[in-house]
């Protein structure tokens, strides 16, 4: 295949695992998509979702990979290629290198736990038995602006439930003290005891 049907054929890839992304985000995860490719064909598709499953193995790739080893009844699948929107983790790199993927391809770098090239490259490393070729920052613009607005969201209803715990706090101690102020107005016996000034004798 030339480079130009190359590019595109990644690009086409890319654009399902985008979409399985946009399925995290639904899903109230942070959105990562993965689709999982041989010969031109989609074998698996997998999205984020260690939050609703409590699996903290469930990364988009993982799940993708899971799918793909059933349906082919291998745990090795050497013909295949994954395409994923985020940089893969260590623990995502380290499976599809045990599952001797030819060809790993990602959108966006992920500089806090990337392993193909931003904290470190564990694909590059000499010492292990398997190299897996990687290609970073195909259509990595989208994929980037995807979760820049997830965690900007995310950071916007933390702030908007904060401040409506303060607000709610708030209009409860000014209820206390109108009940407060009514029961002594009324000349009964206030609901909670009011502090007590003793002075000081001389």
């Amino acid at each position: 295949m030339d480079p130009e049907s190359t590019r595109q054929a990644d690009e086409a890839a890319m654009r399902i695992a985008l979409d399985q992304a946009q399925n995290a985000w639904l899903a109230g995860e942070v959105p990562v998509g993965a689709v999982i490719m041989r010969q031109g064909q989609v074998i698996a598709t997998g999205y984020n979702r260690p939050i609703t499953t409590h699996d903290p193995t469930a990364h988009a790739e993982i799940v993708a990979l899971r799918h793909a080893a059933t349906l082919l009844e291998n745990y090795r699948l050497p013909e295949c290629e994954l395409f994923v929107t985020l940089e893969p983790c260590a623990m995502c790199a380290m499976a599809l290198m045990h599952a001797r993927f030819k060809r790993v391809v990602f959108a966006a770098t992920d500089p806090k736990t990337g392993v193909a090239g931003s904290v470190t490259d564990l694909f590059a490393l000499p010492q292990l038995n398997h190299h897996t070729h990687i290609l970073g920052g195909v259509l990595a613009e989208p994929a980037s602006a995807m979760l820049k607005q997830f965690f900007a969201e995310r950071r916007a209803q933390i702030k908007a439930e904060r401040d409506a715990r303060r607000a709610l706090a708030s209009q409860q101690a000014l209820r206390g003290m109108d009940v407060i102020e009514h029961e002594l107005l009324e000349g009964d016996e206030p609901l909670m005891p009011l502090p007590q000034v003793i002075e000081d004798p001389e």
